[in-house]
C-alpha cells in the first residue's frame, strides 16, 4: 500500500513509502479493538476508592437504648449505617479494574484500528519535522499545511525528538508518541494519524525483514 510522502509545507516531495498491506490492508476485527481499548481504560483506573463500615467509623458502641418496651423501633449504636454519620452498607472497596487481553489479540487490535485509518483515508506521512528550537508555532503551521490542524492528530515520530516533542505537548489536539509505544486506544482516538517518514519506513523494514 504505497503512501506519498510531503513535506513541511504540504506538498509532495515525489518520494512514496510501501506501508505494509498485512497490516495497512487487513480486515478489521471490531470485537478485539473493543477488548484492547476496554484493557486500556480500565488500566487508567486507580481503583482506591473507599468508604468506611459501621466498623470503621467513629461513635460508641453502646446501645442505644433498651430493646423493648420503649414504643420505638430497635436501635443498636450510633455506628448504624441508618445514621448520619453511620457506616456505608456495601460500599466500595479497594480494588484493581485490570482486565487480561492476549498479546496476539492486541496485536490483531492494533493491526484493525491501522487499517481503518488506511480506509478512511486518515494517515499522512510527512517528512522528518527538523527544529532547531522548541516552536509550537512553527509546529503547527506544519500541520496547517498538512489540512490537519483542526482534527485531533495523532504525531508518531521513530525516536524522541527533545524540540518536536516540546512544541506540540501544549497543543491539546496534538498526541506524540513514538512508534513503539502507539496502542489501539490512542490510534482510535484520533482522527488523522501523521507517521514521519522515518517512522513509516520501519514498517516497511520489519515487513521485509519477517518476509
Amino acid at each position: 500500500m504505497k503512501f506519498e510522502v510531503l513535506n513541511t509545507k504540504g506538498q509532495a516531495t515525489g518520494r512514496t513509502v510501501e506501508l505494509p498491506e498485512e497490516i495497512f490492508g487487513a480486515e478489521p476485527n471490531n470485537h478485539v479493538i473493543y477488548l484492547a481499548v476496554k484493557q486500556y481504560l480500565a488500566a487508567q483506573r486507580q481503583g482506591t476508592h473507599k468508604v468506611k463500615t459501621r466498623a470503621e467509623v467513629k461513635g460508641a458502641s453502646r446501645k442505644l437504648h433498651r430493646q423493648k418496651g420503649t414504643g420505638g423501633s430497635r436501635k443498636g449504636n450510633i455506628r448504624n449505617p441508618l445514621y448520619k454519620g453511620g457506616g456505608t452498607i456495601f460500599g466500595p472497596k479497594p480494588h484493581k479494574y485490570d482486565i487480561k487481553v492476549n498479546r496476539k489479540v492486541k496485536d490483531l487490535a492494533k493491526i484493525s484500528a491501522l487499517s481503518y485509518k488506511a480506509k478512511e483515508n486518515a494517515i499522512v506521512v510527512v517528512e522528518d519535522i527538523v527544529m532547531d528550537t522548541p516552536k509550537t508555532k512553527q509546529f503547527m503551521s506544519v500541520m496547517d499545511s498538512l489540512k490537519v490542524a483542526d482534527k485531533k492528530v495523532m504525531f508518531v515520530q521513530p525516536e524522541y525528538n527533545d524540540n518536536v516533542e516540546l512544541s506540540l505537548r501544549n497543543v491539546p489536539s496534538v498526541l506524540g508518541t513514538l512508534l513503539s509505544d502507539i496502542n489501539t486506544y490512542d490510534i482510535v482516538n484520533s482522527e488523522v494519524l501523521v507517521l514521519t517518514e522515518s517512522a513509516a519506513k520501519i514498517f516497511a523494514d520489519d515487513e521485509k525483514a519477517e518476509a
